[in-house]
């Protein structure tokens, strides 16, 4: 009986120095280990605005609809623009004959005689042949700007992605320099953690990082950059650009969090990412 307790009583005191031991473990690998839950996706977004303006008479997208470089996202109404060029083209061909008029004017006065032409004549004709191919420079850019106009009624996507949050329809008018619709760049997707400056000596550039989103997939990437500055919110400046200290002052302090920026090596194949999505970010050191 005695042996029995004794033996228990060792058993007791392993479980308890295990638990103890593992307990520390745990709490050291939570205080100073460089992980994060707060880590978010992020992703290039592009604004997509029309370089003209005119009614929409096609729009071969829909929403989340994934579309590749170059392809058409809407149409706007070229009519005005059709008719813009042809009078650019009449414009160019009025000035062709003009300068050729001048041209041929000057080339005759200066074949004749001194006697006949006076010099005054000569250098005016001269010039006006001159002015005259200023104008016809000046058709032909009109008429190339007036045909840039035209290809720019194609509004196409700039980078391979997805169409979001698509808010423009069939008939709108679409107003110079105005932001129609998005699309997410589906090559430029990262991850940003926001890790607690307790933990950033334990962040070095190119170490290894895995990924866990709330639904639990998993992949990796490496650290990238970190960030070199956050905002100061107890430093504020005042309306005269002072600063604008605070003058009480928290017995409790909060680390504060500076991102960190996760290039993704490889997402898998049965795996969709979208900007917004929330993970945890945990740096495996020496790898």
């Amino acid at each position: 009986m005695k042996l029995r307790n004794i033996i228990g009583f060792f058993a007791t005191a392993i479980i308890f120095a295990v638990a103890i031991a593992s307990g520390r473990a745990l709490w050291v690998h939570y205080m100073e280990a460089p992980w994060t839950r707060d880590g978010r996706v992020r992703a290039e977004v592009v604004n997509i605005a029309p370089d003209v303006s005119g009614a929409v008479v096609e729009l071969p997208v829909h929403d989340n609809q994934w579309v590749r470089k170059g392809d058409l996202l809407m149409q706007i109404d070229p009519s005005h623009y059709r008719i813009a060029v042809e009078q650019a083209q009449a414009n160019v061909a009025s000035r062709k004959a003009e300068l050729q008029m001048r041209r041929d004017d000057a080339k005759r006065r200066a074949d004749m005689d001194s006697l006949v032409v006076s010099t005054e004549n000569r250098e005016n004709a001269s010039h006006t042949a001159n002015a005259a191919q200023a104008q016809y420079d000046q058709a032909v850019a009109e008429l190339d700007a007036a045909k840039l106009n035209l290809e720019r009624t194609r509004v196409v996507s700039p980078v391979d992605g997805y169409v979001t949050n698509l808010q423009v329809w069939k008939g709108d008018y679409a107003i110079l320099g105005q932001p129609k619709l998005a699309v997410i760049d589906s090559h430029s997707f990262w991850v940003y953690g926001y890790f607690e400056e307790t933990k950033l000596p334990g962040v070095k550039l190119g170490e290894k990082a895995e990924m866990r989103l709330m639904s639990g997939a998993r992949f990796e990437g490496h650290v990238e950059s970190i960030s070199s500055g956050i905002y100061d919110r107890d430093n504020p400046q005042s309306r005269e650009l002072l600063a604008d200290v605070n003058p009480t002052y928290n017995w409790v302090r909060l680390a504060q969090r500076v991102p960190v920026r996760i290039h993704i090596d490889k997402v898998p194949d049965n795996m969709q990412l979208a900007a917004g999505l929330t993970c945890t970010v945990v740096i495996k050191p020496g790898k």
